[in-house]
């Protein structure tokens, strides 16, 4: 096959050594026949447009985005789907020529689809808790809204971040008859059936930023992060009583969303998770 006829796209971000997302892109198609080189893209963090900018005029047709320029992304779009719009961040950009960049946010799909399908747990009236009021909470918490659950308390460091968000996703609430409200991590309600990870304390290695009383019985305690990353917060959940989960499912599902939003064409998941956590979990297997 001539180079020129294998479409080019990335995973961008700061770090960005660690993705599975080639893994996963190279899986999606070899399984759907299309013809895509996917790759890393290591971003300065004072200068992620520039570095976007280039690789599309390069001859890319998109990239995924992740931490820390979720938000950043979402400027460099002149077209939203309505989820990134509600959202105000993007984890996926398609470099339209004609009527100029479409940036979507695949994220709350994928986390959704994971949990109620993979996991088994359906979220509507659940209690859910999610952490943090980065990009990653931000492109979640409109499909968590939208999944029905009894309710939604977003907890970050600070009270005011999280508000905000709280507050662009009120009328999704109201619309989807969902009470959502915001809290600080040192104040959170105990007693939640979902608790989602959404902060970088995995990724910096810190410790869980709440206190195990936020946990019902038998609660699905989920990470966004994987592999050594999310290993300490899994650990807390099962020492507490959880069911947990890392953020493998939830990274496959919502690279499925976002290769249809590239190729048109929406690939099989099951059996990649699966390739995948086999992959990750020898990997860890063989450091330890």
């Amino acid at each position: 096959m001539n180079s020129a006829e294998i479409s080019r796209y990335a995973v961008a971000g700061n770090p960005v050594a660690h993705s599975q997302s080639p893994f996963i892109h190279a899986s999606f198609a070899q399984q759907t026949g299309q013809a895509v080189n996917y790759e890393r893209l290591l971003c300065p963090l004072d200068d992620f447009a520039t570095t976007i900018r280039a690789f599309a005029a390069g001859g890319a047709q998109g990239c995924n985005v992740t931490v820390p320029f979720k938000f950043e992304a979402h400027a460099l779009a002149a077209r939203l789907s309505p989820r990134a719009r509600l959202a105000g961040a993007v984890n996926t950009l398609r470099f339209d020529d004609t009527e100029g960049w479409f940036g979507d946010n695949t994220d709350g799909a994928g986390l959704v689809r994971d949990i109620e399908r993979n996991a088994g747990v359906p979220l509507a009236g659940r209690r859910v808790l999610l952490l943090g009021a980065g990009g990653a909470s931000a492109g979640v918490l409109g499909s968590l809204i939208a999944a029905h659950p009894a309710g939604v308390v977003m907890a970050n460091r600070t009270l005011d971040k999280a508000q905000a968000l709280i507050d662009s996703h009120a009328a999704w609430a109201r619309e989807h008859g969902v009470a959502i409200r915001a809290s600080t991590l040192a104040d959170c309600p105990n007693g939640f059936d979902v608790l989602i990870n959404g902060t970088s304390t995995s990724l910096a290695g810190s410790g869980v930023p709440v206190d195990a009383a936020v946990l019902a019985p038998g609660a699905l305690a989920l990470d966004m992060m994987y592999g050594p990353a999310a290993a300490s917060f899994l650990a807390w959940a099962r020492e507490h009583g959880a069911v947990a989960r890392d953020g493998l499912g939830m990274l496959v599902e919502q690279a499925a969303e976002a290769f249809e939003v590239w190729r048109g064409v929406k690939p099989e998941t099951a059996g990649v998770l699966a390739a995948l956590r086999a992959k990750v979990e020898a990997k860890s297997a063989s450091s330890s």
